[in-house]
């Protein structure tokens, strides 16, 4: 297997993109156009495995001083290589994402992966503040 990472917006594979985060904890039921809008405006690195995409990260960032990761995903069958670590490490080394102050995320039960890579528990959870809306897409 021959993985190949890019950071092109042509090579996204949208349909791939949006079945599974369609079908993830994190955005059930997410329309089609709003993947493509959100792909539009983030910065986003695909895993190919010949031509065929096998997973994605993007990041939504000011490009100054804080980036949210999101959307990270493996497809079952290509998961336990690396490639999460891999697509993540190439989003750390992107030029455009040098110098940032903070990176945020959120995760159901990736804690351990992103641990290895340096992230923590928000040291002051106190300040951490969200406006959520988990039923838009129902």
């Amino acid at each position: 297997m021959s993985i190949r990472l890019s950071f092109d917006p042509a090579e996204q594979q949208i349909d791939v993109i949006h079945g599974f985060l369609t079908a993830s904890y994190w955005s059930p039921g997410i329309p089609r156009e709003t993947v493509a809008r959100a792909l539009a405006g983030s910065l986003t690195v695909s895993a190919f495995d010949g031509e065929a995409q096998v997973g994605m990260a993007r990041v939504v960032s000011d490009h100054a001083t804080m980036a949210y990761l999101a959307d990270v995903f493996v497809l079952e069958t290509h998961r336990g290589q690396g490639l999460a670590k891999a697509m993540l490490e190439a989003l750390y080394a992107h030029p455009d994402l040098q110098g940032l102050r903070r990176w945020i995320l959120f995760t159901r039960d990736m804690q351990p992966l992103y641990s290895k890579l340096g992230w923590e528990q928000s040291a002051h959870p106190e300040r951490l503040m969200l406006r959520d809306n988990p039923g838009v897409y129902s």
